[in-house]
Protein backbone atom coordinates (compact mmCIF):
# COMPACT_ATOMS: atom_id res chain seq x y z
CA UNK A 1 0.00 0.00 0.00
CA UNK A 2 2.80 2.39 0.87
CA UNK A 3 4.51 1.66 -2.48
CA UNK A 4 1.34 2.36 -4.41
CA UNK A 5 0.83 5.60 -2.51
CA UNK A 6 4.39 6.66 -3.32
CA UNK A 7 3.90 5.92 -7.02
CA UNK A 8 0.61 7.79 -6.96
CA UNK A 9 2.25 10.87 -5.43
CA UNK A 10 5.08 10.73 -7.98
CA UNK A 11 2.58 10.43 -10.83
CA UNK A 12 0.52 13.34 -9.55
CA UNK A 13 3.68 15.43 -9.21
CA UNK A 14 4.75 14.70 -12.81
CA UNK A 15 1.28 15.48 -14.14
CA UNK A 16 1.14 18.70 -12.16
CA UNK A 17 4.58 19.76 -13.38
CA UNK A 18 3.55 19.10 -16.99
CA UNK A 19 0.38 21.13 -16.59
CA UNK A 20 2.31 23.99 -15.01
CA UNK A 21 4.82 23.91 -17.83
CA UNK A 22 2.09 23.98 -20.46
CA UNK A 23 0.35 26.85 -18.71
CA UNK A 24 3.65 28.72 -18.44
CA UNK A 25 4.28 28.27 -22.14
CA UNK A 26 0.81 29.44 -23.03
CA UNK A 27 1.16 32.37 -20.68
CA UNK A 28 4.50 33.48 -22.09
CA UNK A 29 3.86 32.72 -25.74
CA UNK A 30 0.15 33.21 -25.98
CA UNK A 31 -0.01 36.98 -26.02
CA UNK A 32 2.79 37.22 -28.62
CA UNK A 33 1.17 34.68 -30.92
CA UNK A 34 -2.21 36.27 -30.43
CA UNK A 35 -0.88 39.66 -31.55
CA UNK A 36 1.19 38.22 -34.43
CA UNK A 37 0.12 38.17 -38.09
CA UNK A 38 -0.65 34.80 -39.69
CA UNK A 39 0.82 33.83 -43.05
CA UNK A 40 0.69 30.74 -45.23
CA UNK A 41 3.06 29.18 -47.74
CA UNK A 42 3.29 25.97 -49.76
CA UNK A 43 6.18 23.61 -50.56
CA UNK A 44 6.57 21.01 -53.31
CA UNK A 45 9.52 19.39 -51.56
CA UNK A 46 9.63 17.38 -48.37
CA UNK A 47 9.40 19.35 -45.11
CA UNK A 48 11.28 16.70 -43.14
CA UNK A 49 12.75 18.29 -40.00
CA UNK A 50 10.17 21.11 -39.84
CA UNK A 51 7.77 20.89 -36.90
CA UNK A 52 5.21 23.12 -35.27
CA UNK A 53 7.02 25.65 -33.15
CA UNK A 54 10.03 25.84 -35.49
CA UNK A 55 11.37 29.38 -35.82
CA UNK A 56 10.69 31.70 -38.72
CA UNK A 57 13.72 33.87 -39.54
CA UNK A 58 14.54 36.78 -41.78
CA UNK A 59 18.24 36.71 -42.64
CA UNK A 60 19.06 34.95 -39.40
CA UNK A 61 16.81 37.02 -37.12
CA UNK A 62 13.91 35.12 -35.50
CA UNK A 63 10.67 36.98 -36.17
CA UNK A 64 8.05 34.26 -35.64
CA UNK A 65 7.29 30.54 -35.45
CA UNK A 66 5.47 27.78 -37.32
CA UNK A 67 1.90 27.21 -36.11
CA UNK A 68 0.52 24.50 -38.41
CA UNK A 69 1.72 21.98 -41.01
CA UNK A 70 -0.42 19.77 -43.23
CA UNK A 71 -1.31 18.57 -46.71
CA UNK A 72 -3.18 20.82 -49.11
CA UNK A 73 -5.39 17.97 -50.32
CA UNK A 74 -6.72 17.42 -46.79
CA UNK A 75 -7.07 21.15 -46.01
CA UNK A 76 -8.50 22.52 -49.26
CA UNK A 77 -9.74 19.39 -51.01
CA UNK A 78 -13.29 19.42 -52.38
CA UNK A 79 -15.78 17.05 -53.91
CA UNK A 80 -14.10 16.85 -57.34
CA UNK A 81 -11.56 14.13 -56.58
CA UNK A 82 -10.59 13.56 -60.22
CA UNK A 83 -9.63 17.22 -60.69
CA UNK A 84 -7.63 17.24 -57.48
CA UNK A 85 -5.69 14.14 -58.51
CA UNK A 86 -4.79 15.69 -61.87
CA UNK A 87 -3.90 19.08 -60.32
CA UNK A 88 -0.37 18.98 -58.91
CA UNK A 89 -1.04 21.88 -56.53
CA UNK A 90 -3.26 19.67 -54.37
CA UNK A 91 -0.20 17.53 -53.59
CA UNK A 92 1.63 20.42 -51.93
CA UNK A 93 2.42 20.83 -48.22
CA UNK A 94 1.03 23.93 -46.52
CA UNK A 95 2.82 25.64 -43.64
CA UNK A 96 1.20 28.34 -41.55
CA UNK A 97 3.34 30.60 -39.41
CA UNK A 98 2.96 33.69 -37.27
CA UNK A 99 5.25 36.72 -37.55
CA UNK A 100 5.67 39.39 -34.88
CA UNK A 101 5.62 42.57 -36.97
CA UNK A 102 7.12 44.53 -34.07
CA UNK A 103 10.39 42.74 -34.78
CA UNK A 104 10.16 43.48 -38.48
CA UNK A 105 9.43 47.20 -38.36
CA UNK A 106 7.66 49.18 -41.05
CA UNK A 107 7.01 46.93 -44.05
CA UNK A 108 4.78 47.24 -47.13
CA UNK A 109 1.69 45.13 -47.61
CA UNK A 110 2.10 41.48 -48.55
CA UNK A 111 1.18 41.96 -52.23
CA UNK A 112 3.82 44.68 -52.67
CA UNK A 113 6.44 42.66 -50.78
CA UNK A 114 5.70 39.58 -52.93
CA UNK A 115 6.00 41.66 -56.13
CA UNK A 116 9.39 42.88 -54.87
CA UNK A 117 10.58 39.28 -54.42
CA UNK A 118 9.60 38.19 -50.88
CA UNK A 119 9.77 34.37 -50.75
CA UNK A 120 9.94 31.58 -48.16
CA UNK A 121 12.19 28.52 -48.19
CA UNK A 122 13.27 25.68 -45.95
CA UNK A 123 16.67 25.99 -44.31
CA UNK A 124 18.51 23.44 -42.14
CA UNK A 125 19.56 24.19 -38.55
CA UNK A 126 23.16 23.00 -38.67
CA UNK A 127 23.70 19.21 -38.60
CA UNK A 128 20.80 18.41 -36.26
CA UNK A 129 18.37 17.51 -39.06
CA UNK A 130 15.91 20.18 -37.93
CA UNK A 131 14.66 22.88 -40.28
CA UNK A 132 13.11 26.33 -40.06
CA UNK A 133 11.36 28.80 -42.37
CA UNK A 134 13.53 31.54 -43.83
CA UNK A 135 12.13 34.71 -45.41
CA UNK A 136 14.19 36.66 -47.94
CA UNK A 137 13.94 38.90 -51.00
CA UNK A 138 15.10 37.35 -54.27
CA UNK A 139 14.74 38.01 -57.99
CA UNK A 140 10.98 37.86 -58.68
CA UNK A 141 11.55 36.93 -62.33
CA UNK A 142 13.59 33.88 -61.34
CA UNK A 143 11.11 32.62 -58.75
CA UNK A 144 7.65 33.43 -60.06
CA UNK A 145 4.45 33.34 -58.00
CA UNK A 146 2.51 30.07 -58.14
CA UNK A 147 -1.17 30.86 -58.69
CA UNK A 148 -3.18 28.53 -56.43
CA UNK A 149 -6.78 27.50 -57.23
CA UNK A 150 -8.13 27.97 -53.70
CA UNK A 151 -8.47 30.81 -51.22
CA UNK A 152 -5.86 30.55 -48.42
CA UNK A 153 -6.94 30.82 -44.81
CA UNK A 154 -4.10 33.29 -44.17
CA UNK A 155 -2.09 35.78 -46.24
CA UNK A 156 -0.17 33.91 -48.92
CA UNK A 157 3.60 34.23 -49.40
CA UNK A 158 5.08 32.17 -52.28
CA UNK A 159 7.94 29.78 -51.67
CA UNK A 160 11.09 28.84 -53.56
CA UNK A 161 13.17 25.63 -53.52
CA UNK A 162 15.66 25.23 -50.73
CA UNK A 163 19.38 25.11 -51.42
CA UNK A 164 19.44 21.36 -50.78
CA UNK A 165 16.51 20.86 -53.14
CA UNK A 166 18.22 22.89 -55.87
CA UNK A 167 21.39 20.80 -55.47
CA UNK A 168 19.36 17.59 -55.63
CA UNK A 169 17.49 18.78 -58.72
CA UNK A 170 20.75 19.72 -60.42
CA UNK A 171 22.22 16.32 -59.54
CA UNK A 172 19.13 14.56 -60.88
CA UNK A 173 19.29 16.55 -64.12
CA UNK A 174 22.97 15.70 -64.48
CA UNK A 175 22.28 12.03 -63.81
CA UNK A 176 19.47 12.07 -66.39
CA UNK A 177 21.77 13.63 -68.98
CA UNK A 178 24.51 11.12 -68.18
CA UNK A 179 22.03 8.27 -68.49
CA UNK A 180 21.22 9.39 -72.03
CA UNK A 181 24.86 9.20 -73.06
CA UNK A 182 25.95 6.06 -74.90
CA UNK A 183 28.99 5.15 -72.82
CA UNK A 184 30.05 2.30 -75.12
CA UNK A 185 29.96 4.49 -78.22
CA UNK A 186 31.79 7.27 -76.39
CA UNK A 187 34.47 4.83 -75.19
CA UNK A 188 34.85 3.50 -78.75
CA UNK A 189 35.21 7.04 -80.11
CA UNK A 190 37.83 7.87 -77.48
CA UNK A 191 39.74 4.67 -78.29
CA UNK A 192 39.68 5.49 -82.00
CA UNK A 193 40.82 9.03 -81.28
CA UNK A 194 43.72 7.77 -79.18
CA UNK A 195 44.72 5.32 -81.94
CA UNK A 196 44.62 8.09 -84.56
CA UNK A 197 46.64 10.35 -82.32
CA UNK A 198 49.23 7.64 -81.75
CA UNK A 199 49.45 7.02 -85.51
CA UNK A 200 49.86 10.73 -86.22
CA UNK A 201 52.59 11.06 -83.62
CA UNK A 202 54.35 7.99 -84.94
CA UNK A 203 54.37 8.53 -88.71
CA UNK A 204 51.82 11.12 -89.75
CA UNK A 205 51.82 14.86 -90.26
CA UNK A 206 52.13 15.47 -86.54
CA UNK A 207 55.38 13.45 -86.52
CA UNK A 208 56.75 15.51 -89.40
CA UNK A 209 55.71 18.75 -87.67
CA UNK A 210 57.41 17.68 -84.44
CA UNK A 211 60.58 16.74 -86.33
CA UNK A 212 60.60 20.11 -88.11
CA UNK A 213 60.05 21.87 -84.80
CA UNK A 214 62.99 19.97 -83.29
CA UNK A 215 65.21 20.96 -86.23
CA UNK A 216 64.07 24.56 -85.91
CA UNK A 217 64.88 24.59 -82.20
CA UNK A 218 68.31 23.13 -82.92
CA UNK A 219 68.96 25.79 -85.55
CA UNK A 220 67.81 28.51 -83.19
CA UNK A 221 70.09 27.16 -80.47
CA UNK A 222 73.05 27.24 -82.83
CA UNK A 223 72.17 30.74 -84.02
CA UNK A 224 71.88 32.02 -80.46
CA UNK A 225 75.19 30.45 -79.49
CA UNK A 226 76.92 31.95 -82.54
CA UNK A 227 75.41 35.38 -82.01
CA UNK A 228 77.63 36.19 -79.01
CA UNK A 229 74.71 37.56 -77.04
CA UNK A 230 76.85 38.77 -74.07
CA UNK A 231 79.00 40.94 -76.35
CA UNK A 232 75.93 42.15 -78.23
CA UNK A 233 74.22 43.01 -74.96
CA UNK A 234 77.31 44.91 -73.79
CA UNK A 235 77.43 46.86 -77.09
CA UNK A 236 73.75 47.69 -76.79
CA UNK A 237 74.30 48.83 -73.22
CA UNK A 238 77.17 51.08 -74.27
CA UNK A 239 75.16 52.45 -77.19
CA UNK A 240 72.26 53.18 -74.87
CA UNK A 241 74.59 54.99 -72.47
CA UNK A 242 76.04 57.06 -75.35
CA UNK A 243 72.57 57.97 -76.57
CA UNK A 244 71.57 58.94 -73.03
CA UNK A 245 74.70 61.14 -72.67
CA UNK A 246 74.04 62.74 -76.04
CA UNK A 247 70.44 63.44 -75.09
CA UNK A 248 71.54 65.05 -71.83
CA UNK A 249 74.40 67.11 -73.36
CA UNK A 250 74.10 70.94 -73.40
CA UNK A 251 75.31 71.09 -77.04
CA UNK A 252 72.26 69.10 -78.13
CA UNK A 253 69.99 71.36 -76.13
CA UNK A 254 71.61 74.44 -77.73
CA UNK A 255 71.30 72.89 -81.18
CA UNK A 256 67.63 72.10 -80.55
CA UNK A 257 67.06 75.67 -79.34
CA UNK A 258 68.78 77.09 -82.49
CA UNK A 259 66.73 74.77 -84.67
CA UNK A 260 63.62 76.00 -82.91
CA UNK A 261 64.58 79.62 -83.53
CA UNK A 262 65.50 78.90 -87.17
CA UNK A 263 62.19 77.15 -87.61
CA UNK A 264 60.39 80.19 -86.21
CA UNK A 265 62.27 82.53 -88.59
CA UNK A 266 61.59 80.24 -91.53
CA UNK A 267 57.91 80.25 -90.61
CA UNK A 268 57.94 84.08 -90.58
CA UNK A 269 59.74 84.17 -93.95
CA UNK A 270 57.25 81.74 -95.45
CA UNK A 271 54.44 83.88 -94.10
CA UNK A 272 55.95 86.99 -95.87
CA UNK A 273 56.70 85.10 -99.12
CA UNK A 274 53.25 85.65 -100.76
CA UNK A 275 53.53 89.42 -100.14
CA UNK A 276 57.06 89.45 -101.66
CA UNK A 277 55.86 87.50 -104.69
CA UNK A 278 53.08 90.03 -105.18
CA UNK A 279 55.58 92.93 -104.99
CA UNK A 280 57.88 91.29 -107.55
CA UNK A 281 54.94 90.68 -109.86
CA UNK A 282 53.87 94.33 -109.62
CA UNK A 283 57.46 95.51 -110.29
CA UNK A 284 57.69 93.26 -113.35
CA UNK A 285 54.43 94.68 -114.65
CA UNK A 286 55.68 98.25 -114.14
CA UNK A 287 58.98 97.39 -115.93
CA UNK A 288 57.04 95.94 -118.84
CA UNK A 289 54.96 99.09 -119.14
CA UNK A 290 58.12 101.31 -119.05
CA UNK A 291 59.77 99.19 -121.75
CA UNK A 292 56.73 99.59 -123.99
CA UNK A 293 56.80 103.39 -123.58
CA UNK A 294 60.55 103.54 -124.32
CA UNK A 295 60.08 101.40 -127.39
CA UNK A 296 57.32 103.71 -128.62
CA UNK A 297 59.65 106.73 -128.25
CA UNK A 298 62.73 105.16 -129.82
CA UNK A 299 61.09 103.68 -132.96
CA UNK A 300 60.68 107.08 -134.84
CA UNK A 301 64.14 108.20 -133.78
CA UNK A 302 65.65 104.98 -135.03
CA UNK A 303 63.78 105.36 -138.33
CA UNK A 304 65.15 108.91 -138.73
CA UNK A 305 68.65 107.73 -137.94
CA UNK A 306 68.25 104.96 -140.54
CA UNK A 307 67.15 107.47 -143.17
CA UNK A 308 70.02 109.77 -142.27
CA UNK A 309 72.48 106.91 -142.55
CA UNK A 310 71.07 106.00 -145.94
CA UNK A 311 71.46 109.60 -147.14
CA UNK A 312 74.97 109.75 -145.78
CA UNK A 313 75.77 106.50 -147.53
CA UNK A 314 74.48 107.91 -150.86
CA UNK A 315 76.42 111.14 -150.36
CA UNK A 316 79.57 109.23 -149.62
CA UNK A 317 79.13 107.03 -152.68
CA UNK A 318 78.53 110.10 -154.89
CA UNK A 319 81.60 111.81 -153.45
CA UNK A 320 83.64 108.75 -154.15
CA UNK A 321 82.45 108.54 -157.79
CA UNK A 322 82.01 112.24 -158.69
CA UNK A 323 84.08 114.29 -156.30
CA UNK A 324 84.22 117.31 -158.64
CA UNK A 325 80.50 117.35 -159.10
CA UNK A 326 80.02 117.21 -155.46
CA UNK A 327 82.54 119.96 -154.74
CA UNK A 328 81.95 122.27 -157.72
CA UNK A 329 78.39 121.52 -158.54
CA UNK A 330 76.78 120.29 -161.73
CA UNK A 331 77.54 121.90 -165.15
CA UNK A 332 74.94 124.30 -166.52
CA UNK A 333 72.36 122.90 -168.87
CA UNK A 334 72.96 123.15 -172.63
CA UNK A 335 70.97 125.67 -174.75
CA UNK A 336 68.84 124.37 -177.55
CA UNK A 337 70.08 125.11 -181.09
CA UNK A 338 73.70 125.17 -180.24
Amino acid sequence: MRGRAAFLRVGLFVIGAAVVGILLILFLGGPRLASATKYETYFRESVQGLDVGAPVKYRGVTIGQVTDIGLVGAEYGGADLAQEIQHADYRLVFVRFAVDLKKVGRVPDVATAVSLGLRTRLAPQGLTGLAYIELDFVNPDQYRVNRIPWKPHAEYIPSMPSTLSQVQNAAQDLAAKLSRIDIDALAGSISGLIADLRRQLGEGDAHVALADAADLLQTLRGTVQAAALPELSADLRRTSASVRDLAESPQLRTLLANLDAASAKLSDALAKLPQLIGSVDATARRAGNSTADLQASLVPLLRDMQATAANLRETTEALRQYPAQVLLGAPPPRERGR
